[in-house]
């Protein structure tokens, strides 16, 4: 348990459970029960820290009755607020990926590009991979950073959409993908 919690530690960000299992040697069946033991520990100890499944990620992480102080010794709004294109974009991203831009630009009707620059600066999303078709665009998806600050484990736990919006996710591009990040 102890190099589960050393790497997760210190990498800091979400780490995928098979390579949290390569760089602990431990099992990858063996990861998610002992990531539950030390979760239980920490809750018995009060400790102000648990470690949280992203996805297929784990990262260490405080508790949320912990983030006044933290915010208050960093000095910093960490909880920084997307503009309403910005949330716009990431609506279309998440609930349609992979995307490229143009189809963002088509369901939102205006050029895009900033906002989605804005949102891989803020690692909310991600350049999956370039398709091969003129062109050669980029197709967008969701990150694991997107997944913690919205509280979700897993992008199937995004509300649904209201019915008149589904039509609009129920017509995605045709994009071939080999996603492998």
């Amino acid at each position: 348990m102890a190099r589960i919690e050393a790497v997760l530690f210190a990498f800091g960000e979400p780490l995928e459970e098979k390579k949290l299992s390569q760089a602990t040697e431990i099992p990858l069946k063996e990861i998610s029960i002992l990531i539950l033991e030390l979760n239980d520990r920490y809750k018995q100890l009060g400790s102000a820290l648990k470690i949280e499944r992203l996805g297929e990620c784990y990262q260490m992480v405080t508790r949320k009755e912990f983030a006044k102080y933290i915010k208050n010794t960093a000095e910093i709004n960490r909880s920084a607020t997307l503009s309403p294109s910005a949330m716009e974009t990431l609506t279309i991203i998440a609930y349609n990926q992979p995307v490229t831009k143009s189809f963002v630009e088509s369901i939102r009707g205006i050029d895009s590009s900033h906002v989605i620059s804005k949102l891989v600066e803020k690692g909310l999303i991600i350049e999956a991979e370039r398709l091969d078709v003129p062109g050669r665009p980029i197709a967008y998806v969701t990150t694991p950073i997107f997944l913690r600050c919205f509280g979700l484990n897993d992008i199937s736990e995004l509300p649904p959409l209201p019915h008149h919006v589904e039509k609009l996710a129920d017509e995605p591009e045709d994009i071939p993908l080999n996603l492998n990040y």
